[in-house]
């Protein structure tokens, strides 16, 4: 096959240089950033073009040895809720052309696109630079609204017949899990032979289960408290509510259960929840706890500090949370939905909950509390799961798609 050395990276409507937990900020942010550091110790150099988010941004900042962000201009320069951006793509791929203009030609190899924003624009810049688009969905319209839970809303028709166009034209697609690859077939009828499954990794230096009890200790949680912690955008889609609603249900029947939830993350764009009210009204307020978002340090401190992380979510292409939870050495709590059970071994390293009602997850949360040796089982076995998801794995899968892509790429001809 032949080699890549140069990859142009779109990540529109989130930058791997903000923070995971807030705004639209999360997995795919992660991924981005530990992808394209991983793809440069490979031998693979990344530049990953994002909007710029701010009038004092710099026009590019190296995120690390071998990979650089490019800050383009598109729209006005502040944070915008990503239902605004599909507007932007054209002027985002102008202001690609006018980099690209100023590199030599063959900078290139591959476009590598993340989410339905940057696949329409790595659709356009792909055809003018004469190059191969491999695309990573991360979520998709059709699954989301097939999975919508109640008082949520549907994705629009632009970004359904979007990902549906990004399907017929890009030259390969990065799938998380066969269930998302089996989504793109039967719901996008992608062609199977483009299709490659690559899971995302985990960042085993920083997420390790190495001082579990000083990180408890450090965070103030007693070893007698059952401790479950959430980390995620605070939206519907990734159910904290329901995390409220099943501690409610759980408090009524076990008082004698010392209870204390931890939900790490801020609100995001249209579907953004208010939790406080709903805290206060259950009257929980000893109970369950806000907190902003946190660096990745701190964040595997935190998942050190639980008992139980819990993922009510109503749709996940795969869950990095999870693998950051499991290789901390603490068992997961996961709805039974999209990539979570490729994520989790349900019954190993987790347990998997069929459903979205408070009764559920309380009852749920109760056999986790009264099951330790369960936990203990279980947070043994997540920590060596986690062990086969390096993202040095994860790179090198990419790299061989990035490479079928260009051998089978056929440039357009021009008359």
């Amino acid at each position: 096959m032949p080699p890549v050395k140069r990859v142009a990276m779109l990540s529109l409507h989130t930058s791997p240089l903000d923070q995971p937990g807030g705004g639209d900020a999360g997995g795919m942010n992660v991924y981005v950033r530990s992808l394209a550091l991983e793809l440069a110790r490979v031998g693979i150099d990344v530049e990953v073009f994002t909007r710029a988010a701010s009038a004092g941004q710099p026009h590019s900042e190296e995120l690390g040895p071998g990979v650089i962000v490019r800050h383009l201009r598109a729209g006005p320069a502040r944070k915008l809720p990503k239902e605004v951006l599909p507007g932007l793509s054209e002027s985002f791929a102008d202001a690609i052309a006018d980099v690209t203009d100023l590199l030599t030609d063959g900078h290139f190899d591959v476009i590598h696109s993340h989410y339905w924003v940057s696949g329409g624009v790595g659709l356009t810049v792909s055809k003018a630079m004469n190059l191969p688009l491999i695309h990573s969905m991360h979520t998709m319209a059709r699954v989301k609204n097939l999975r919508m839970h109640q008082g949520g809303s549907q994705e629009p028709d632009i970004r359904v017949s979007g990902e549906q166009d990004i399907v017929a034209g890009a030259s390969r697609l990065i799938a998380n899990t066969s269930t998302e690859a089996a989504e793109l077939e039967s719901l996008y009828g992608a062609s199977a032979e483009k299709v490659d499954i690559v899971a995302p990794g985990v960042d085993l230096d920083t997420f390790n289960p190495l001082n579990r009890s000083q990180s408890r200790a450090t965070l103030g949680f007693a070893e007698d408290v059952f401790h479950v912690v959430f980390a995620g955008r605070i939206q519907r889609l990734k159910g904290p509510h329901l995390l409220v609603d099943a501690a409610e249900d759980l408090a009524a029947r076990r008082p004698d259960i010392p209870l204390q939830i931890s939900i790490i993350g801020s609100g995001s764009g249209s579907e953004a929840l208010e939790l406080q009210p709903m805290i206060d009204r259950a009257g929980l307020h000893e109970t369950v706890h806000l907190y902003p978002p946190v660096e990745a340090l701190q964040l595997a401190r935190w998942f050190r500090a639980a008992d139980v992380v819990a993922m009510p979510s109503f749709s996940e292409s795969f869950g990095l949370v999870a693998l950051e939870a499991q290789a901390c050495g603490t068992p997961v709590l996961a709805a039974n939905v999209g990539g979570l059970p490729q994520a989790i071994s349900n019954g190993r390293t987790g347990i998997l909950v069929n459903g979205h009602t408070p009764e559920l997850w309380g009852a749920a949360l109760e056999t986790m509390h009264d099951g330790a040796g369960l936990r203990t089982a279980l947070g043994r076995g997540a920590a060596v799961h986690a062990l086969a998801f390096g993202w040095q794995r994860t790179a090198l899968l990419t790299a061989q798609s990035y490479r079928t892509a260009v051998e089978l790429y056929q440039p357009a001809t021009v008359r």
